[in-house]
């Protein structure tokens, strides 16, 4: 966990289909009850899956 989130899940941003395959991951996540987003990681150049705060580790776990 960094900053209170939770990365589920990276993905190269130089990839054919850009940000969609986070998109579908993150939207598969939220159909299961996690409220998770896609944010960009400058650094690693990727697409990161994250969810905020600390209800994250109990729906993780």
């Amino acid at each position: 966990m960094v900053n209170g989130r939770t990365v589920l899940e990276r993905f190269p941003a130089g990839g054919p289909r850009g940000s969609w395959p986070a998109e579908e991951f993150a939207h598969a996540r939220r159909l299961e009850g996690l409220a998770a987003e896609v944010v960009m990681d400058l650094a690693t150049d990727a697409f990161l899956v994250v969810v905020r705060g600390e209800a994250t580790a109990d729906a993780v776990a």
